[in-house]
């Protein structure tokens, strides 16, 4: 089940630096690409404000 980020998101940019396969993308508030994410939860290792999950 890939990760999600939630509206708590302060697009600091940490998580990006942490996806070893590019799944997360910028915005507001970044974007995980499901299909791309191989759950392995390092972005949400490193969330400053705790904004990444996994996605139910």
């Amino acid at each position: 089940m890939a990760y999600k980020i939630s509206e708590e998101c302060i697009a600091c940019g940490t998580c990006i630096d942490e996806c070893p396969v590019e799944a997360i993308s910028e915005g507001d508030i970044y974007k995980i690409d499901a299909d791309l994410c191989t759950d392995c939860g390092s972005c949400a290792e490193v969330c400053p404000v705790d904004a990444i999950s996994i996605a139910e």
